[in-house]
């Protein structure tokens, strides 16, 4: 059971909050400004705050700020009538993990903190699951069954990072950056090379696959 802490100064919000988080069988607690939350998040464990930008005490930007200096890095989603590219832009420097704007879609926001807890557990596991297989970061090991492959390091963490985001494109530039550094010297077609290489290793198996996107680059569809 996850714990979400919904962080606002409108009661009502607070209230909406609350009763569609827990129809999905969260647990939820509440608080109504950044103070107040710090202080309940230093009593209970929160696997995920969300959280309104403007607030007395302390607002949602300050928060956030408060919460990575102290290298705490549970994820939060900040949910605003600031609608501006420079209110998101802030809110991410700040160290938001999401931001959507009100008045917001009740599916999306179920979606989004979904997603949102998903990759935290799995930053948390250092492992993805997909039915019977098995990513295991510490090991970069993909295991189905009995079977276990120990993959070199760079076809694992491209892997890794692609199933960490399915659905997600990712553009050629993209993987070189993350997987072999801004810094490097590696060409596109390095990324070509070893996603070739991870079709060939996981041919026909059911539980993923790596798509190309024309013109774009590639992702990772699950496929159970």
């Amino acid at each position: 059971m996850f714990n979400i802490l919904v962080v606002d100064d409108d009661k009502n919000t607070r209230l909406l909050l609350k009763t569609l988080f827990e129809a999905e069988r969260y647990t939820v607690f509440t608080a109504e400004n950044g103070l107040e939350a710090l202080k309940f998040m230093d009593e209970e464990h929160v696997d995920l705050v969300v959280l309104d930008v403007m607030m007395p005490e302390m607002n949602g930007y300050q928060f956030t700020e408060a919460l990575r200096a102290g290298n705490e890095s549970v994820p939060i989603l900040m949910i605003s009538a600031r609608q501006m590219p420079d209110d998101k832009r802030r809110g991410f420097l700040a160290g938001t993990d999401d931001y959507m704007t009100k008045p917001f879609d009740e599916v999306e926001l179920i979606l989004r903190v979904k997603a949102l807890l998903r990759r935290a557990k799995i930053a948390s596991d250092r492992k993805i699951v997909i039915g019977d297989v098995v990513i295991d970061y510490d090991g970069l090991t993909v295991t189905k069954g009995d079977e276990t492959q120990e993959l070199p390091q760079k076809e694992f963490m491209l892997l890794y990072k692609l199933l960490s985001y399915p659905g997600k494109i990712f553009t050629r530039i993209q993987l070189i950056d993350e997987i072999w550094g801004a810094d490097s010297e590696t060409g596109w077609e390095s990324v070509t090379v070893h996603v070739g290489r991870l079709r060939r290793r996981f041919e026909g198996w059911e539980e993923f696959e790596i798509v190309s996107v024309r013109g774009l680059g590639y992702k990772a569809v699950k496929k159970i």
